[in-house]
This record gives C-alpha cells, structure tokens and sequence, in this order.
C-alpha cells in the first residue's frame, strides 16, 4: 500500500511538472510572438514613410531615378518577405537604400530645407529607433525560448509538444546592425 502511494506521489509530481513546465513554454512562444508583432508594426510604419519620402526627393532629385526606383522595389520586398530571416535580409537590404537615398538628399540643399522632407526624416529616426527597441525585446523572447526548448529536462517536454528553436531576427551585415544616422545640418555622423 505504502509503495502504490509513493508511485501516484511520483507520477502525480511528474504529471505537474510536465504542466509547469508546458505552460513556461507556451507563455515564451507567446511573447516571442508579442515581440514579432512590434516589430512588424514599425516595419510597416517604416514602410508607409516610404512613399512620401521617395516622393519629396523625387521633386528635387528626380534624376536619381536608380536610388529612388531601388528603394520602392525593396520596400516591396521587405513586405512580401516570408519568415524572420528573410524578411531581416530584406529590411536590411531596405535600411541599406534608404541610407543611399539620404545621402543623395544630401547633394540638394533645397531638399535639405524642405519643411515635409525635415518631418519625414524626424519620423524616420523615430521608427529606426522604435525598431532597433523591438527587435531587442524580440531577441530576447527568442533567447528565452529557445533556452527552454534545449535545456534539459525541459527539452523533452518541448519535443514531445511540437516546440520548435525560434529564429532570431538579425541583420546580415555589420553595418546595417546601426542605427542609420542620418544628419542634414552638416557631415553625416558614422
């Protein structure tokens, strides 16, 4: 009798284990899908400054067709792209654009002075900031998550419940991990 109590105490333990330990998965899934969704909701404000911007700089540097034309074909990309990684190569190749585009704005003083062109760029600071803000919070829900589905005992869990390893959202080049600095008062900051 004693020996049937102790076995129901293990497997009853055992039984909540795997509980906690489902619902700790199941709660970092959940934030890193919380933290995706930021993300994507400053690509897309990035992505709706696009249109405005390519449309000032076309009105002083219309002949700078190639740059201009580059950034709406990767804008379009970027919102096609499937999957973290593919869509962070798209954005990066994205962000990559929009610096060559500042820098030809940079060739134009009229455009420089322009008082909308003055308000995009401030809205692009701020989304490129409110990014970079997303994407750590992001990586770390990632991280977290990703902790849990390889860590032992909880991985046997994870595997036996379809957790799979998140991705993280990384920018493939170095220098597209900054955030762009943009500056029309003078040299541009590295």
């Amino acid at each position: 009798m004693m020996g049937l109590l102790i076995v129901l105490a293990l497997v009853l333990a055992l039984a909540f284990w795997v509980a906690a330990t489902y619902n700790r998965l199941v709660r970092n899934r959940n934030l890193v899908r919380e933290g995706w969704s930021g993300i994507d909701v400053q690509l897309k404000r990035r992505a709706n400054l696009i249109p405005n911007l390519v449309e000032t700089v076309k009105g002083y540097a219309g002949h700078e067709r190639e740059v201009l034309e580059q950034v709406t074909a990767l804008r379009g990309q970027a919102g096609q792209a499937d999957g973290v990684g593919e869509r962070g190569r798209a954005e990066g190749l994205l962000g990559a654009a929009l610096g060559r585009l500042f820098a030809v704005a940079e060739s134009y003083p009229d455009l420089k002075a322009n008082a909308n062109f003055a308000q995009l760029q401030t809205s692009l600071e701020e989304v490129e900031e409110q990014i970079q803000l997303a994407r750590r919070y992001y990586n770390g829900a990632v991280r977290n998550l990703n902790i849990l589905v390889e860590s032992f005992p909880s991985n046997l869990v994870a595997r036996n419940t379809g957790f799979t390893l998140a991705e993280f959202f990384e920018l493939a080049d170095e220098a597209e991990r900054r955030v762009p600095q943009i500056s029309f008062g003078g040299k541009a900051a590295p």
